[in-house]
C-alpha cells in the first residue's frame, strides 16, 4: 500500500541513478528509471523499489509490477522479467537509505492546517492536537496527551492521560488508557556497512471501534502495511503488539502479553497473562492460550495451548503431573 501522506512528507519522485548518489550506495544497476516508491517485495506497484534477502527462491515472492529491486548478485536472476535488479551487498540496509530519501516522519510539531476538533470534544488544556488531526464528537482528550499530526480520532473516543498516538487511525467508541504509546516505529534492525541501523518504518495502526488498550501498552505502527486491532477487542496493560500485527474481533489478552510482528491472531482468542508469540505466527479463532506460554506455531482454531513451548493444554498438563510424580518425595515402606 502507499505510504500515507497524512503522517509522511513525500519528498517526490527522483531517478533510480540520483537516488543511488544521494544515498551514497555502491551499487550496479542496468537502467535508471523513475522510482515514485518504496514497498514490500509482494506489494510493491509499477513504479516502487523493494528489496529481497536471502536465497533466490524468494525472488518468487517479488510482485511482477515491480520497477526495481535492491538484490545480492546471486539473488539477482531470480527477479521476474522486467524488475531492474540493483545490486548491492545489503539490500534491506540500501532499501532503508532510499526510503529515508523519498519520505520523512512528520514531526510531532510539523506545521500545517489546524486540527478539526468537534466542538462537542473534550480536550485538556494540557494535551496537544497536532496538524491536520481529527477528533470526533464527544471525544475526551485528558491532560498531556499527544496527538500526532494527521491522526484520526473517532466519535466519544476517550484518551488517557500521557498517551502518545502518532501514524493511526482510531476508531469511535475507543478507549485508551494513561500512558499508551501507538503507532511508534517497531524493532526494525538490519546490517549495514558500519554495523546495525534502524530500519524505518512507513506503514499505521487501525483501532477499529469499541477497542480498549490498557495503561502503558504499546501498538507499534506497521513496516509498510498497517497494525490493526479488531472492534471489540480488550487488551490488558503492559501489552506490547509489534508492527504487521493484525489482530481480529473480540480478542481478550491479558496483562505482559507480547506479539511478535507479521503474526495474525484471528476473532475470539483469548489469552492468559505474560503470553509470548514469536513473529509471523497465525493463532486461530477461538484459540485460548494459557498464562506464561511461548508460542512458536500456528495455533489451529479453538483448540487450547500452553507450555514452552506451547503445545495442547491436556498433553501440556499431563507432562507437568508426570514430572510431579516423578519429583515427589517417595514414601517410607511402614
Amino acid at each position: 500500500m502507499p505510504v500515507d501522506e497524512r503522517f509522511y512528507t513525500y519528498k517526490g519522485p527522483q531517478t533510480l541513478r540520483t537516488l543511488l548518489d544521494v544515498c551514497g550506495l555502491d551499487a550496479s544497476a542496468d537502467g535508471d528509471p523513475e522510482i515514485r516508491g518504496i514497498a514490500s517485495a509482494a506489494k510493491a506497484r509499477e513504479g516502487d523499489i523493494c528489496f529481497i534477502e536471502g536465497d533466490a527462491r524468494r525472488g518468487m515472492d517479488i510482485a511482477a509490477e515491480t520497477t526495481a529491486c535492491f538484490v545480492t548478485e546471486q539473488a539477482a536472476e531470480a527477479l521476474p522479467e522486467g524488475v531492474v535488479p540493483v545490486i548491492v551487498s545489503h539490500p534491506r540496509y540500501a532499501h532503508k537509505c532510499v526510503g529515508e530519501a523519498l519520505y520523512e516522519l512528520k514531526a510531532w510539531t510539523t506545521p500545517g492546517d489546524p486540527p478539526s476538533v468537534h466542538p462537542s470534544a473534550s480536550i485538556a488544556p494540557t494535551a496537544v492536537i497536532g496538524a491536520g488531526a481529527a477528533v470526533g464528537e464527544h471525544a475526551q482528550i485528558a491532560p498531556g496527551a499527544v496527538i500526532g499530526p494527521g491522526v484520526q480520532i473517532g466519535a466519544r473516543t476517550k484518551i488517557g492521560p500521557n498517551a502518545n498516538i502518532r501514524c493511526a487511525l482510531i476508531g469511535n467508541d475507543v478507549t485508551i488508557l494513561a500512558g499508551v504509546s501507538i503507532g511508534e516505529a517497531g524493532f526494525g534492525v538490519t546490517s549495514g556497512p558500519a554495523g546495525a541501523e534502524d530500519v524505518p518504518q512507513w506503514g499505521r495502526v487501525i483501532i477499529q471501534d469499541l477497542v480498549t488498550i490498557g495503561a502503558n501498552s504499546c501498538v507499534d505502527r506497521g513496516a509498510f502495511d498497517d497494525t490493526i486491532i479488531g472492534e471489540r477487542t480488550k487488551i490488558d496493560n503492559l501489552v506490547q503488539i509489534a508492527h504487521n500485527v493484525v489482530i481480529g474481533r473480540n480478542v481478550m489478552m491479558a496483562s505482559f502479553t507480547g506479539i511478535s510482528g507479521t503474526t495474525t491472531i484471528d476473532d475470539g482468542v483469548v489469552m492468559g497473562g505474560r503470553v509470548g508469540i514469536a513473529d509471523h505466527v497465525h493463532i486461530g479463532a477461538g484459540a485460548q492460550l494459557a498464562a506464561g506460554s511461548g508460542i512458536f506455531r500456528d495455533i489451529p482454531p479453538g483448540e487450547a495451548w500452553g507450555g514452552t513451548p506451547a503445545r495442547p493444554l491436556r498433553q501440556y498438563l499431563r507432562e507437568i503431573a508426570w514430572i510431579q510424580k516423578q519429583v515427589a518425595p517417595k514414601k517410607k515402606p511402614k
